[in-house]
């Protein structure tokens, strides 16, 4: 099993473990309202953002898997974070399956970096998990998410409110 997050290339990206020196550009990445409309609805103070980005490493350990830092392949420096999860969310539909998850800085939105860095990821998952499937959320009115979603071969199963409001449970078959 995976104790760290293995290095992915991509045309663009390096899918890389997180470092302290990753800390303020995730922090204030996190404290952004854009990047968080969608997730979380509010900008993360300080410390619960270095909280989740240590706590998200802690997923290879114990999961085999978990969350990447999405590091621009020219300067290294993070544009964004993501990968497979298991969060314990409530929501029957995520118990016992990865769950997909990525957020981009504001400043690289546009440009196709989420369809590169989880195509990757799904491809090492398809290669290296005996996961039938990955599931992920979207909240309502995140369309750019939605385009990843599908692009990447994700179909809508359902809602939950489980999380207190109403989320979107896409799924995704092994192999796409």
């Amino acid at each position: 099993m995976l104790t760290i997050a293995p290095v992915i290339e991509t045309d663009r990206l390096r899918l890389r473990p997180g470092r302290l020196s990753d800390k303020d550009t995730h922090i204030a990445m996190w404290a952004d309202e854009r990047v968080t409309r969608f997730i979380g609805g509010e900008p993360r103070a300080p410390d619960l953002s270095w909280s989740k980005f240590l706590g998200s490493a802690g997923l290879w350990p114990i999961m085999g898997f978990g969350y990447w830092v999405f590091a621009d392949k020219a300067t290294d420096r993070l544009i964004g974070q993501g990968g497979l999860s298991y969060f314990c969310r409530g929501i029957p539909e995520l118990e016992d399956v990865p769950e997909a998850g990525w957020a981009f800085d504001a400043d690289h939105w546009g440009a196709g970096y989420a369809t590169e860095a989880m195509t990757a990821i799904l491809r090492w998952a398809d290669a290296n998990l005996d996961a039938a499937e990955v599931r992920c959320i979207i909240d309502p009115g995140n369309e750019a998410s939605e385009r990843v979603s599908g692009k990447l071969g994700f179909r809508r199963i359902g809602d939950s409110d489980a999380l207190g409001h109403v989320v979107a449970i896409y799924s995704r078959a092994r192999g796409g």
